[in-house]
């Protein structure tokens, strides 16, 4: 809706097929009326939360629209692990003391390592090289930073910035790794805006709306932890009972989550869930029932 913003924060793993994303957080604020804010102020706040939640226990990955020095000022302040997607025309301190862009300072420069790696956008395996340098940033040159570039055949390279050290080809790859797991978060806006309407709350209050979309954030986290492999043999049960699909796309995807929303709101139209209440207490429960 216009003037309805929102942030989220996605916990995810190493293992790209086995470990499902975990929602964080999940923030709205407006651009409009009396509870209007900017998108850095919200940004910031939500970064404050996380950093006092976990500090340097997780990487923080964030993606281009993240790249500024009022950014990576925020990082250093609060003392952040981070991966930040670099543009490419945006300056860099190289190793010798000269100013450039990112690009100019990769350039000419081979590759430490090749490896064939999964394009798990593109569902297919490609050739991809990694390289690191040191650099630090005009703005913040007491802070050494070192710029990861992913290149592969026939797509743009990737520029990382990281203040983790990077010591070997296999560091790097660590972080490129990383960066890709930031597709999650695509993901998830997907999942919201189709599966769940998150884009469209045809309410026009705030508090209403909030509301709703409190409602829908709880559905969307219990929708996530169902793709825990421990819960793997329950959501094969329910796809096949409940949404049945034959095609091949359909069989190899690692997290169903449009077929797992709608397996389960036919088992939950097929036995509706009956409210009853406890005999000390005046609170409603749900009792469902499966044949």
């Amino acid at each position: 809706m216009p003037g309805l913003h929102w942030l989220a924060v996605i916990l995810v793993g190493r293992d790209q097929q086995h470990d499902p994303p975990d929602l964080a957080s999940m923030h709205w604020w407006t651009s409009r009326g009396a509870r209007a804010s900017f998108k850095r102020d919200e940004q910031g706040k939500l970064l404050l939360q996380v950093a006092l939640q976990w500090g340097g226990w997780v990487l923080h990955v964030f993606d281009q629209g993240f790249a500024s020095s009022f950014w990576l000022g925020l990082l250093f302040a609060f003392t952040l692990r981070f991966v930040l997607r670099w543009k490419k025309e945006y300056h860099f301190v190289d190793a010798q003391g000269n100013r450039r862009a990112a690009w100019k300072i990769a350039r000419g420069k081979r590759g430490w390592q090749e490896r064939r790696v999964w394009d798990c956008r593109r569902h297919q395996w490609v050739t991809a090289s990694i390289l690191a340098l040191p650099v630090r940033h005009p703005d913040h040159p007491e802070y050494p930073l070192w710029l990861v570039i992913a290149r592969r055949k026939g797509g743009l390279p990737w520029y990382l910035l990281t203040n983790e050290l990077i010591t070997c080809a296999e560091d790097a790859w660590g972080i490129m790794f990383a960066y890709a797991r930031r597709w999650q978060i695509e993901l998830t806006w997907k999942e919201n805006k189709s599966e769940l309407a998150f884009q469209s709350p045809r309410l026009w209050d705030w508090e209403p709306r909030e509301k709703l979309l409190l409602l829908a954030t709880l559905a969307y986290a219990f929708l996530l932890t169902l793709l825990s492999p421990c819960y793997a043999s329950l959501c094969r049960w329910l796809l096949r009972r409940y949404c049945h699909r034959t095609g091949r796309h359909c069989r190899q995807a690692h997290a169903p989550f449009a077929r797992l929303r709608l397996a389960l709101s036919r088992l939950w139209q097929t036995f509706p869930p009956r409210w009853e209440r406890l005999s000390d207490r005046s609170i409603p429960v749900i009792s469902v029932t499966l044949a």
